[in-house]
């Protein structure tokens, strides 16, 4: 844990953006990942938010790892030729992150994507506070905080069906996080799930999992830290039929008896 009184500039990090993403944030961005940093790193000593906090570590494992899952939706150079699905290519508007905790992916998303609408989703009332009381202080005008869980979220009319796009990163297992994320996006909308390893069994185990949700896989990124050289991948979801009314299943059932 840091002793120091205040968080060391992440800009004394050398990470190669461009190299790593194909994307190179502007000083604003910087500017506005140190202060979420700051906010993150202050709130850590109540909440106990996250146990990665040291400056190269909260910059690869957090913001640079939030980031890997939008690219598709980034101005990328040269675009990724992975991106083959037209939906993902498509404008997004209303984003959901699901199971927010310190507001991660949601935030990062919320500063390098100002035209989105994005909801933190998290079941934690104190996070919750903090990640409204965070957005607030950051001047993040298209950021909203919601204290539910998934599984009631996901059976609100005002909610199911309402986003383009819905990030889950160290929410549960795959299938877990697809029955949360695919009730809430809009027939033709993605959700990412942030993953360790990854593998082809994987997908071939998520695939017939997620087929009854109206979902299906539509792409596997796999990505390298640029500091540490660890291994991450993005799985691309997409919603192609209605997901029938019975889920998401009552609470505690996605997670204890996952599909």
């Amino acid at each position: 844990m840091t002793t120091t009184a205040t968080p060391a500039p992440l800009s004394a990090i050398a990470l190669d953006w461009p190299a790593s993403l194909g994307w190179q944030p502007t000083d604003q961005h910087c500017q506005q990942f140190q202060a979420l940093y700051a906010l993150i790193w202050q709130g850590n000593q109540q909440l106990n938010l996250t146990r990665i906090i040291e400056p190269p570590d909260f910059l690869e494992k957090h913001l640079w790892d939030s980031l890997t899952g939008l690219v598709p939706w980034l101005a990328t150079d040269p675009q990724p030729d992975w991106v083959t699905q037209p939906s993902m290519r498509q404008p997004i508007r209303n984003v959901l992150d699901i199971g927010s905790g310190a507001g991660l992916p949601g935030f990062p998303a919320a500063i390098v994507q100002p035209d989105w609408q994005v909801t933190l989703l998290d079941s934690t009332q104190k996070k919750v506070r903090f990640l409204a009381s965070t957005a607030e202080a950051l001047g993040l005008n298209n950021v909203r905080a919601i204290a539910d869980r998934a599984e009631y979220f996901g059976h609100q009319l005002s909610h199911r069906e309402q986003y383009d796009l819905a990030l889950l990163r160290a929410v549960g297992a795959p299938s877990t996080c697809a029955e949360y994320a695919l009730p809430l996006v809009r027939k033709g909308g993605i959700a990412v799930l942030y993953r360790g390893q990854w593998s082809e069994a994987d997908s071939a185990t998520l695939a017939p999992k997620i087929k009854p949700l109206g979902g299906e896989i539509v792409a596997v990124q796999p990505w390298q830290t640029p500091l540490t050289g660890g291994i991450r991948h993005c799985v691309y979801l997409q919603k192609v039929r209605r997901t029938p009314d019975d889920f998401p299943r009552a609470v505690g059932l996605p997670a204890k008896q996952p599909l």
